[in-house]
């Protein structure tokens, strides 16, 4: 028997339970486990005979915990290649006007930056409190941290979109000197 507790934000707990309970079967079901919600402490326990079905159950609750609908998290079980990586952002900003402007950068205007990278490196991103979550294949969600690091860093948009565009035709030639 695996076990996995974590702590989710409140705000969070009923899309993790979903209308009626949905989500929360729906997640059960996929993966084979049991989870209990204790929506005063905001902990939620995850339970199951098989350790890898709990580790998805727990990387997709943590994704819902941090802003991504569930639709989007329950790309976590389409592959198991597939990652969830947090970006904690607490670090470099420290009043809420600096938190604001990098979380504005990442975001861009009317969610285009945010869209770029996402349609670019084929991943999801969400912006959520202090922290920014990207599910994707390993090497893509890499690509998408980096390109998120950048503009958190200060570079412009359009150096980082260069930097995805090279990225993007880099992979290009590896899948196809892979192949020929």
């Amino acid at each position: 028997m695996t076990i996995q507790e974590l702590k989710v934000a409140s705000d969070r707990i009923g899309v993790i339970i979903g209308k009626g309970g949905s989500t929360r079967k729906a997640i059960e079901e996929k993966a084979g486990v049991t989870i209990t919600i204790d929506s005063h402490e905001g902990m939620v326990s995850i339970e199951g005979e098989d350790a890898v079905g709990v580790l998805r159950a727990t990387e997709m609750i943590r994704a819902i915990g941090r802003g991504f609908s569930p639709e989007r998290a329950s790309k976590i079980f389409e592959d198991d290649d597939v990652i969830f990586d947090l970006l904690d952002l607490s670090n470099v900003a420290d009043t809420p006007e600096k938190m604001n402007r990098i979380r504005g950068r990442i975001i861009g205007r009317d969610g285009k930056a945010r869209g770029q990278i996402e349609n670019m490196t084929q991943t999801y991103i969400s912006i959520y409190g202090k922290t920014v979550g990207i599910i994707g294949m390993p090497e893509p969600a890499h690509t998408a941290r980096k390109a998120v690091e950048m503009l958190v860093e200060g570079a412009d948009h359009a150096s980082v979109f260069a930097f995805l565009d090279k990225r993007k035709k880099e992979a290009k030639q590896d899948l196809l000197s892979y192949y020929y």
